[in-house]
């Protein structure tokens, strides 16, 4: 989405802004429902757990089911959010730009709010009542200019032309300003739900803060009434005496998670700007744990692997209990040719890890794989498999299973597991090509074949 305010085609999504483009950040995919809405998506396991946490007290306390809510990361350095369907799709330049855990909750809480007041269906039906408004009034006016043709009142004519005019234009006002009211009324539960989980509302008026301060450096003049969402400054006035009021205003964050945050936004800054962005991320505090770690990764990224695990190492004996600096050890390994010693890292890094990723168990699936001994490729694909079980959108992990099943012999679940891979990144044309090639393999009725046989069946769009 461009633009500080998002267009009307847009509306649907409940985003809280919408800014400038971004860059590529992490391990990227797109899944087939994705690929039709053009939202390019992020996963990383360390980033995805930290948000997750982040949103769980909310969603229980608006009475919502966490596991029926999914939390997915957008590749766009715009600070965004927006909801769609069960889903809350957040920007990862609002991660890196957010300075505290609490601005993020408080973005959460308010897209929440869209969730639990049900804000997209009822939105739905808005835009239809939108569309017979602007075509009744434009049938109107034509029947005003017919009528008046037809009598010789030229002024009653013009009178029409007007009325038809003005039919769409009308209809859009309405829309508009019944959005408006969705944003105030999401922003007031977003108070309500931070309040009942003990947690300060002070984050959401920074980020009020911020895009009153964008608007006023662009110079722009906005028209109040021809915006989907209130000016900020409106939004400030609405939710100060609330946010106040609030027994925890002044709470700040615990400082285990502020630490979490710190390492995602150097991790984030890493990845899309280089060293150069970790450093002016961190331009204050560049001893930082988050400033140290996105400068380990900054600098694989950069090529110098032996440096970089190095400066890995060293994080890994202040925290060696985190998962995600082994994770990180796994892949600067893989990248020296390294992949018995790689595995070894996400073997520790899955250990460690609570919540079991399947982005983790994946990788080390993949390490295995690399490592190239049978042992080790028949375990590959067990954890592969295990990782796509409870993953199964993502693409990356049926290009693992297609490897680790071609270094064994077996092309035609090879071809299954391309089939799948070219499936959830959207090309559904290659996919069906794979699912055909696989299906003469296969016995005709079985699981496989019937999956082959979905490919085949999914329409292209």
């Amino acid at each position: 989405m461009t633009g500080l305010f998002q267009p009307i085609a847009n509306f649907v999504r409940g985003a809280i802004v919408a800014g400038a483009a971004g860059a590529l950040c992490v391990a990227q995919t797109v899944s087939a429902t994705a690929q039709s809405s053009s939202v390019p998506i992020v996963r990383d396991a360390e980033i995805e757990a930290l948000v997750t946490d982040y949103a769980s007290p909310i969603i229980k306390t608006a009475g919502l089911s966490r596991n029926a809510i999914r939390i997915v990361l957008v590749n766009n350095n715009s600070f965004n959010a927006f909801v769609d369907g069960r889903r809350i799709f957040i920007n990862t330049g609002a991660l890196l730009q957010a300075q505290t855990p609490n601005e993020i909750i408080g973005v959460l809480a308010h897209e929440t709010g869209h969730l639990a007041g049900g804000h997209e269906f009822k939105l739905r039906e808005q835009l239809a009542a939108a569309k017979t408004l602007a075509v009744v009034t434009s049938l109107l006016g034509i029947g005003a200019v017919v009528g008046g043709a037809a009598g010789g009142a030229s002024g009653l004519s013009k009178a029409g032309m007007g009325i038809a005019m003005s039919g769409p234009e009308a209809a859009m006002r309405n829309l508009l300003n019944y959005q408006r009211s969705e944003e105030m009324a999401a922003d007031r539960s977003a108070i309500t739900y931070l309040a009942s989980t003990g947690q300060s509302a002070k984050g959401m008026l920074t980020t009020f803060e911020r895009f009153s301060n964008a608007l006023a450096l662009t110079g722009t003049s906005v028209d109040p009434y021809r915006i989907s969402h209130p000016m900020p400054r409106e939004r400030i006035a609405n939710l100060e005496v609330l946010a106040h009021a609030s027994p925890y205003y002044d709470k700040l964050d615990n400082p285990a998670l502020q630490q979490r945050h710190d390492m995602m936004r150097g991790k984030i800054a890493a990845y899309t700007g280089g060293g150069a962005s970790v450093l002016q991320t961190f331009r204050k505090d560049p001893r930082n744990i988050g400033a140290r770690y996105g400068d380990a990764i900054a600098t694989y990224l950069n090529g110098s692997s032996q440096s970089a695990l190095s400066k890995i190492d060293v994080l890994i004996k202040e925290q060696p209990k985190n998962p995600y600096f082994q994770e990180i050890r796994g892949e600067i390994l893989l990248k020296q040719n390294k992949a018995s010693d790689a595995a070894k890292a996400f073997q520790k890094a899955n250990a460690l890890d609570p919540r079991k990723s399947s982005l983790i168990r994946m990788s080390y699936g993949r390490a295995l794989m690399l490592s190239g001994t049978p042992d080790n490729l028949k375990a590959s694909i067990k954890e592969i498999k295990a990782g796509i079980a409870s993953d199964r959108e993502y693409p990356s992990g049926y290009g693992y299973l297609a490897q680790a099943y071609a270094q064994t012999g077996d092309m035609v679940r090879s071809d299954l597991a391309s089939a799948e891979q070219k499936y959830y990144s959207g090309k559904i044309q290659d996919a069906q090509i794979f699912a055909i090639r696989a299906q003469r393999g296969l016995k005709n009725g079985t699981p496989e074949w019937i999956q082959a046989q979905d490919i085949i069946n999914a329409k292209r769009k």
